[in-house]
C-alpha cells in the first residue's frame, strides 16, 4: 500500500467507512495504539486500519522514541520536523473511495472572509452563494442548499441556511482546525439531504485526549484591508487524569467592503461566540459534551436591501455530545455515537424612515435534534479477502418556521422527522484492489401548511397535512493501486432525496432575497444516478487529484422565477394582482443531467535555498441541462488557474492566478456573467520550537493579498450578482501562537 500510511501526524482526514475523522487525532481516538507518558501495563494490540483511508503524504518524519502504554490516552509526542504537511502542500487523500478536499487551519487563517465558504470557494468543484459578506453557503459541483450538508464534529449545523441564501451558517472560520469536503458514498451516512456532498468542520470542542503536559492552546487573529475587518480567537484544552476540558471564543468585526467601483454598502459584519466542553477519557475510549453560542449581525447588500437597511440578527445555542468505546471483543471493534440539540433564531431587520426606528420584518426559528450510533465489526477473513464494516442508525427531528410580520408567512411551522439505517462494508480483495459497498434506507415525514393550487390567487387551495417518503440509496466503489504511486478510483451511486419542508410548504414573502416563494406539497423524491472515475497521487514530486463525473437526475427540484411579481401576499401576485416588489418563485421538478471534470496538481520542480520551488494548477467545470435543451440556472463557470510556490520548514511564498470564464450557458430569466481574473499572493513565516520550550510550540505570521488586479468580480451563482460586486483588492495580515 502507499507509504503515506506512515504519516501519523499529518493534518488531514481519514474516512471511517465514510466517517470524517481528523488525521491529527488518529493516535488518540482511532484504533491504532495509544501514545503515553507514564509506565503502566501494555495496551491491547490494535489493528492498523478501521475502514479509513491512510493519512496523506507529508515531509519525512523523525522517529519518535518508543513509549510505554497508559490507561489514559494522550497526544502524540511533538516532532518539530513533522507537524504535518508543510504549508502550501496540496493535500491528497489517495486511500479514499470518494474525492476529499482538505483545508487546514493554517490556510483558513490566511483567507479573508467571515464564512467557511470563503476558504473553500476556490477549491476544485466548489463555489459559494456569496449572497452577503456574512452569508455564503458552499456549492459543490453546481449543487447547493438542501443537497449539501454543513456539519461540525459530525452533527449538522442545524440552521436555516439551506432555506435561503441570505441565511448564514453559524460556524465561524476561527472555530475550525480543519475543514473537509466529501463527495460520494461516504455521504450516505448523513442523510438524503447530502446528495451533493458534506462540508465537515472539525475542532476540539469535545476533547478526545488529554494534551501532553496537561495543556495546549492557541491564539490567532488577523486584519484585512478590503473591509477593515478585525478578527481574533483563543482556544485552550487542559486535562489531568481521566478528565479534560476545553474552552474557546472568537470576535469578528468588519465594515462595508471596497470594490473597484467604491464601497459596497450594507456588507458589514459583527459576530462573536464561545464554546465550553469536557470529556472523560480512558484507555479504550472517551465520552464528552460541549455547549456553543454563536451571535451574528450582518447586512444584506443590494439596491432595495440597502435602501431598507436590511440586516439579519442571529443567535444559536447548541449542545453536542459524542463518544467512542473501542470494544475489541465479541465481534465488535468499536461503538461510536454523536448527538446534538440546537435552538436557532434570527430576525430580519429593516429601518422605517418615517418613524426613524428599526422593525422586524420576519423571524426564522429552528429547533432541531439529531443522533447517530455506529457499530464497527471486527475484521472477518473470507475466501475473497479481509472484510471490514460498520452499521448504524440515525434519527432526527426538526421544527422550522419563517414568520412574516408584514404579509403571508414564508413558512408556517413545519415538522420533519426521520429515522434511517446504513451499512458499509469493505473487502480487501487483493493487495492492490479494495472494494466498498454501502446502502441506506430512510423514512422521512414532513408535516406543514402549504398551497396546493394558486390558479386563483384570491382563493388558493390550502394543503394542511403530512408527506411521507422512503428514500433508498446505495453505492459501489473500487480502489486499485497502479504503478508510480497512482491510485485509480471508480464509484457508482444511486441516491434518493426527500424534499425539504421549505420546498414543499413555502408560501410567502422573503424580503431579504426580494422573492415571493411558493412551494409544491406534491413534490416527489429526487433521484440521482452517478458514475465517477478518479486518479490520485499523494506522494513524490508530482501530486495530483483528478475526477470526472456524470449524474442523471429524475425529478430535480429547483427554484423557477416565473417572471411574475408579488407584494406581501398571494392575492397580490400578477397577472391577477398588482404586485411589483417581489419576484415570484416556484419550486418545481424536471429531469436533468450534470457532468464535469476536476483536476488539481502540484509539482516540486527543484530544491532551492533551504526548500523547494514548484508549480501548481487547477481546472474544473460542471455542465447542467434539463431534459431537452434548457440549461439549469446558477451553474458555476469553467475555471482555470495556476501559480508558483516556494516552501521550506519556515517560509512559504506563493503567487497564483485563477481565471473564471464567461458564463453564457443560461437558464430561463438569467443574464450573462462576464469572466474575471483573481490574482493572489502570500508570504508567511513559521517558527517552531522544541517540545520543552517555555515560550510556545509554534509562531506564525503572514501576509496575503487577494484580487490584486482589483477586477470587477460578479459571481454567476449568486442571486445578487447583477447589482452586487465581490470584494476588490485586499491585503490580510494574520498570525497565530500555539502553546504546549
Amino acid at each position: 500500500m502507499p507509504s503515506v500510511r506512515t504519516a501519523a501526524h499529518a493534518i488531514a482526514c481519514i474516512s471511517l467507512g465514510g466517517a470524517l475523522v481528523p488525521i491529527s487525532a488518529i493516535a488518540q481516538t482511532a484504533l491504532p495504539g495509544i501514545v503515553v507518558t507514564s509506565p503502566s501495563p501494555v495496551a491491547k494490540p490494535a489493528p492498523q486500519r478501521a475502514l479509513e483511508p491512510a493519512p496523506v503524504a507529508q515531509a519525512p518524519a523523525q522517529k519518535a522514541a518508543p513509549m510505554q502504554a497508559s490507561t489514559v490516552p494522550t497526544a502524540p509526542p511533538v516532532i518539530v520536523t513533522s507537524t504535518g504537511p508543510l504549508p502550501g502542500t496540496i493535500i491528497v487523500v489517495d486511500d479514499a473511495f470518494v474525492p476529499i478536499t482538505v483545508v487546514t487551519g493554517r490556510e483558513i487563517a490566511a483567507t479573508q472572509g467571515a464564512t467557511i465558504t470563503d476558504t473553500l470557494q476556490t477549491k476544485l468543484g466548489i463555489s459559494g452563494s456569496t449572497f452577503a459578506a456574512g452569508a455564503s453557503r458552499p456549492i459543490i459541483r453546481g449543487l447547493d442548499n438542501n443537497r449539501v450538508r454543513v456539519q461540525e464534529n459530525g452533527i449538522g449545523s442545524h440552521d436555516v441556511s439551506a432555506l435561503s441564501e441570505d441565511h448564514a451558517v453559524p460556524i465561524d472560520p476561527n472555530a475550525a482546525t480543519q475543514v473537509e469536503v466529501v463527495r460520494g458514498p461516504a455521504t450516505l451516512r448523513y442523510g438524503s439531504q447530502t446528495i451533493g456532498g458534506v462540508v465537515s468542520v472539525i475542532n476540539n470542542r469535545i476533547p478526545e485526549f488529554v494534551p501532553r503536559g496537561g495543556f495546549q492552546g492557541e491564539i490567532k487573529g488577523g486584519y484585512s484591508s478590503v473591509d477593515r475587518s478585525r478578527d481574533g480567537s483563543m482556544s485552550a484544552t487542559a486535562g489531568a487524569g481521566n478528565f479534560v476540558v476545553h474552552a474557546d471564543g472568537f470576535n469578528r468585526q468588519a465594515d462595508d467592503y471596497n470594490t473597484p467601483r467604491g464601497r459596497q454598502t450594507n456588507t458589514f459584519i459583527d459576530s462573536d461566540g464561545f464554546s465550553v466542553g469536557g470529556s472523560y477519557v480512558w484507555r479504550d475510549g472517551f465520552v464528552g459534551v460541549s455547549f456553543t453560542r454563536f451571535n451574528s449581525l450582518y447586512g444584506i447588500p443590494g439596491v432595495e436591501a440597502t435602501l431598507g437597511q436590511t440586516r439579519i440578527d442571529m443567535t444559536q445555542d447548541k449542545v453536542m455530545s459524542k463518544g467512542e468505546w473501542r470494544v475489541r471483543s465479541n465481534g465488535i471493534e468499536a461503538i461510536r455515537f454523536w448527538y446534538g440539540t440546537t435552538d436557532y433564531k434570527h430576525n430580519e431587520l429593516g429601518f422605517d424612515a418615517g418613524t426613524g426606528a428599526d422593525f422586524i420584518g420576519s423571524q426564522f426559528k429552528n429547533k432541531e435534534q439529531e443522533g447517530r450510533v455506529e457499530i464497527q465489526h471486527m475484521p472477518v477473513m473470507t475466501s475473497l479477502g479481509e472484510l471490514r464494516g460498520a452499521v448504524g442508525i440515525q434519527m432526527g427531528h426538526r421544527k422550522t418556521s419563517g414568520i412574516s410580520f408584514e404579509g403571508d408567512n414564508l413558512l408556517d411551522p413545519a415538522r420533519t422527522q426521520s429515522i434511517a439505517g446504513f451499512w458499509f462494508e469493505e473487502l480487501q480483495l487483493t493487495q492492490k484492489l479494495r472494494l466498498q459497498a454501502a446502502m441506506r434506507i430512510e423514512e422521512t415525514k414532513v408535516r406543514g401548511l402549504g398551497l396546493a393550487d394558486i390558479t386563483d390567487p384570491n382563493n388558493p387551495i390550502v394543503f394542511d397535512g403530512e408527506r411521507k417518503f422512503m428514500p433508498f440509496s446505495a453505492s459501489l466503489g473500487g480502489l486499485y493501486e497502479l504503478p508510480m504511486g497512482v491510485v485509480a478510483r471508480l464509484t457508482g451511486q444511486y441516491v434518493e432525496r426527500a424534499p425539504d419542508a421549505a420546498e414543499l410548504y413555502s408560501k410567502g414573502a422573503h424580503e431579504a432575497t426580494g422573492t415571493f416563494e411558493i412551494g409544491n406539497p406534491f413534490l416527489t423524491k429526487e433521484v440521482a444516478t452517478t458514475i465517477e472515475l478518479g486518479f490520485k497521487r499523494a506522494k513524490g514530486d508530482l501530486r495530483f487529484d483528478a475526477s470526472a463525473f456524470y449524474s442523471r437526475y429524475q425529478g430535480f427540484i429547483f427554484k423557477r422565477l416565473t417572471g411574475e411579481f408579488c407584494d406581501d401576499n398571494v392575492a397580490s401576485c400578477t397577472p391577477v394582482g398588482a404586485g411589483s416588489e417581489l419576484k415570484q418563485l416556484l419550486f418545481e421538478q424536471r429531469d436533468a443531467t450534470f457532468y464535469g471534470v476536476e483536476l488539481g496538481a502540484q509539482y516540486d520542480v527543484a530544491p532551492i535555498w533551504r526548500g523547494v520551488w514548484g508549480i501548481e494548477g487547477q481546472y474544473d467545470f460542471v455542465r447542467a441541462k434539463f431534459e431537452g435543451v434548457e440549461n439549469v440556472p446558477r451553474i458555476p463557470p469553467h475555471r482555470l488557474g495556476g501559480g508558483l510556490f516556494y516552501r521550506d520548514g519556515t517560509w512559504l511564498a506563493r503567487v497564483g492566478l485563477l481565471h473564471a470564464f464567461k458564463q453564457d450557458k443560461l437558464g430561463i430569466n438569467e443574464t450573462e456573467t462576464a469572466g474575471y481574473n483573481q490574482l493572489s499572493a502570500e508570504l508567511s513565516y513559521t517558527q517552531r520550537f522544541n517540545a520543552n520550550s517555555n515560550i510556545a510550540q509554534q509562531i506564525t505570521v503572514g501576509i496575503k493579498g487577494e484580487n490584486l488586479l482589483d477586477e470587477e468580480v460578479r459571481n454567476h451563482v449568486s442571486f445578487k450578482k447583477d447589482d452586487v460586486l465581490q470584494p476588490g483588492v485586499g491585503v490580510r495580515l494574520f498570525g497565530s501562537i500555539k502553546f504546549n
